[in-house]
């Protein structure tokens, strides 16, 4: 019995020996370790550790991002609308919003709000989306109607004028590459 108690403490020791060997202890500073989990998950992303749904079904695709100033449509939308107050602009996402414009000239308080919705990076009529608001105040300022516009000549005219301008850009940059 003394001797089979002996064996299994051995074995104990023999494994806890193996095991302890195949962990290597890296000296770390904890000055340049990130605080916080996000800060620690973002680094760990930065440094390509981590697992996603991507990984781990091995799905290797490669994502290509496009700058903004190589997007004909983004350029062409920012030259079009460069007379407009910007409130949003975000290429990631894909949209234009402008603040609300008015003209001085107008007695009766209209203003308009145009945003842009980018629904690809083709150069196509289909690839972009155009909305324009009006709001009309009174003129005490503070009843205000906020109405979608249709079809009108505004939304008309800056979809094809932003189009045609992008369908140049493109082809200066095809020239340029030749």
């Amino acid at each position: 019995m003394k001797t089979s108690k002996f064996f299994q403490i051995l074995i104990l020791l023999g494994l806890l020996i193996a095991t302890e060997s195949c962990i290597k202890y890296k000296k770390v500073n904890q000055r340049e370790m990130p605080d916080g989990a996000m800060a620690k998950a973002r680094k760990n992303i930065e440094e390509g550790r981590g697992a996603s749904i991507g990984s781990l079904l091995n799905r290797t695709g490669k994502t290509t991002y496009e700058f903004s100033t190589s997007n004909p449509m983004w350029r062409a939308s920012l030259e079009t609308l460069d007379f407009l107050p910007l409130s949003t602009v975000d290429y990631s996402g894909g949209i234009i919003i402008s603040d609300w414009y008015t003209n001085d000239a107008s007695s009766n308080q209209e203003a308009i709000k145009i945003s842009l919705r980018f629904l690809s990076n083709d150069i196509r009529s289909e690839s972009l989306k155009v909305i324009v608001h009006k709001k009309t105040c009174a003129s005490n300022n503070q009843n205000c109607k906020i109405t979608l516009l249709g079809n009108t000549k505004i939304k008309e005219e800056l979809h094809s004028t932003i189009i045609r301008k992008a369908a140049l850009l493109e082809k200066e940059s095809k020239k340029k590459k030749k």
